[in-house]
């Protein structure tokens, strides 16, 4: 009697079994790594707004309350791959995602808030990145009108947990 050897269907089906559950496993995680990198690609786009707004800061003591005041182009001008508008409001800067950005990104804002040391127009802006900490003995500036789900946001732009 002769006998084949090789692997039966039924092997066959469970190899590829274990590897679409492994894939689909992994699949989440992967499509996330690819919103934070998007995020990540927009956020040099708000140094345009920065140095204005610290050149105002330190000549007045005065956040600008629009992209007028900041010397900026109006709010749609300003825009790349991921970044549909970058809306300057009492010094903060919003940066609404759209263009090629990610479904899970599209239409919404994150905020990057100006932390100053009141008093001493020397001492350089902070900013600070959607819900993360304000460094200590500043003030931040504004409101965070950031509605990116936490989980999509890069490291610096997320809060710290307490505790653990």
């Amino acid at each position: 009697m002769k006998r084949i050897q090789g692997f039966t269907m039924v092997e066959m089906m469970a190899v590829v079994a274990v590897i679409t559950i492994l894939a689909l496993m992994a699949v989440p995680s992967y499509l996330d790594k690819i919103v934070r990198a998007q995020i990540e690609a927009a956020l040099p786009l708000a140094d345009i707004a920065k140095r204005p707004i610290a050149a105002i800061w330190a000549a007045s003591q005065e956040m600008p309350v629009d992209n007028d005041a900041a010397g900026l182009p109006v709010a749609e001008k300003i825009v790349n791959n991921y970044v549909s508008a970058v809306t300057v409001a009492d010094g903060v800067i919003h940066l609404t995602f759209g263009n090629r950005a990610s479904k899970a990104i599209a239409g919404k804002v994150l905020s990057l808030r100006p932390a100053v040391v009141e008093g001493a127009p020397v001492v350089p802006i902070a900013w600070v990145c959607g819900s993360a900490e304000v460094p200590e003995k500043m003030t931040v500036m504004g409101h965070d009108r950031t509605d990116i789900e936490a989980g999509l946001l890069p490291l610096e732009c997320r809060a710290l947990k307490k505790g653990g």
